[in-house]
């Protein structure tokens, strides 16, 4: 079926890679199927449901290039599913009654849409295939090509996300200027939370990126300015049991000599704990509308810092997140290079009506392809076995 209209939107948090790969579509479109229009839905799904939509003008098209060097997205996100009716109708994104597929459905018939690409994660472009399978269930033949974004790297069976390196060399800088503030009160504790709901990926790749600028930096090695103390002291995340007493102990004896301590953990790590103790205390756990423990209210990083910081004698704790600074930067090189391989492929995938997510697909020795979107699952547990995590550990002593 030949392809006139094409429509792209982006949804869920944001990743260094939202406006490259925005920019990205526009330019293969451009460049192997100029006479396709483009329209972007504002707002992720949001506008998708209230017909809120932009062209893809002329103009667009021929500055698209200038969305590479920059974060976030230039045609907006939210986070809407469209299988949750109630909470689209308390957003007022359809009217008591409707079924929000049916909506969208209607809007992309009356767009005149043969494809759509969504850019997003699992929850992203799992709504895309309920929207795809209803569309084919009422008639309506919509090619839709998903292109897999998040910054902890955690969707099944894709080898590495887009945006997720940035993320990581992101979380690294800002980690660096953290650690500096060690020098602003004795005995302190540091704790350098990272985004990571259930997968640890990327505050390993984080606590990595700044361990390796410690190895290379040319510290005076004087009082404050030494790289033991600059360095990465404990990584925690989801997928790597540890006692508390145990890590308490070892990490009293670094406070000891050093007379700080800095942490890598991932917001996800200790999660169930806190969890647990929020709902026998008869308290309310506040969900996103995918059903997630929304984190950022339940600050898993002052948890792990309240369990250490009467054990190692802090006399200053500092808590910091890193997780918005990394996610809203432009794309790195290694991104740019994924993300235009990434690209490139989706919309020729579109062109022969090939539907699924764009990524290397682990099931099949890591081949770029249109990964079916039954298979497309979040939550990918880090191999926290992988060489180079391992020997970070080991390193740093907490092996």
């Amino acid at each position: 079926m030949p392809v006139s209209t094409v429509a792209m939107l982006t949804a869920g948090g944001l990743a260094p890679c939202l406006s490259s790969a925005v920019g990205g579509l526009i330019e293969r479109y451009s460049a192997v199927a100029p006479g396709v229009r483009i329209i972007a839905y504002r707002n992720g799904y949001a506008g998708l449901l209230t017909g809120d939509s932009v062209e893809v003008t002329e103009e667009v098209r021929a500055n698209a290039h200038k969305l590479h060097a920059f974060g976030g997205s230039p045609i907006g996100n939210s986070r809407v599913k469209l299988t949750n009716v109630a909470d689209c109708v308390k957003r007022g994104l359809v009217a008591p009654g409707q079924d929000p597929l049916q909506v969208a459905a209607e809007q992309l018939s009356r767009d005149g849409v043969d494809v759509l690409h969504t850019i997003g994660g699992d929850d992203t472009n799992g709504t895309a295939a309920d929207l795809a399978a209803y569309l084919r269930s009422n008639g309506y033949q919509l090619t839709v090509v998903g292109l897999p974004k998040t910054i902890d790297n955690d969707i099944v069976p894709i080898r590495q996300s887009l945006g997720a390196w940035t993320a990581a060399e992101q979380g690294a800088l800002y980690a660096r200027n953290i650690i500096a503030e060690h020098s602003s009160n004795p005995r302190m504790l540091i704790v350098h939370e990272v985004m990571g709901r259930n997968c640890g990926w990327l505050t390993a790749a984080t606590a990595l990126a700044h361990h390796e600028w410690v190895k290379g930096a040319e510290f005076a090695e004087w009082l404050e300015n030494s790289a033991v103390r600059w360095d990465v002291h404990g990584v925690f995340v989801p997928e790597r049991p540890f006692d508390i007493a145990d890590e308490a102990k070892r990490l009293r004896a670094i406070m000891e000599v050093e007379d700080g301590v800095n942490l890598f953990i991932s917001e996800g790590a200790g999660v169930s704990e806190v969890v647990a103790a929020m709902e026998a205390a008869g308290e309310e756990v506040p969900r996103d509308p995918f059903g997630h423990v929304q984190l950022d209210k339940i600050n898993p990083g002052q948890w792990f810092a309240k369990q250490f910081a009467a054990e190692l004698g802090a006399d200053k704790v500092l808590v910091q997140k890193s997780g918005y600074f990394s996610r809203s930067s432009a794309a790195n090189a290694a991104d740019l290079a994924l993300i235009r391989e990434c690209t490139n492929y989706a919309v020729d995938a579109a062109l022969r009506g090939e539907s699924g997510v764009v990524g290397q697909d682990e099931g099949r020795g890591g081949t770029l392809r249109a990964i079916e979107f039954e298979r497309i699952a979040g939550g990918k547990a880090f191999d926290a076995s992988v060489p180079w995590f391992t020997g970070l550990l080991r390193e740093i002593g907490q092996a």
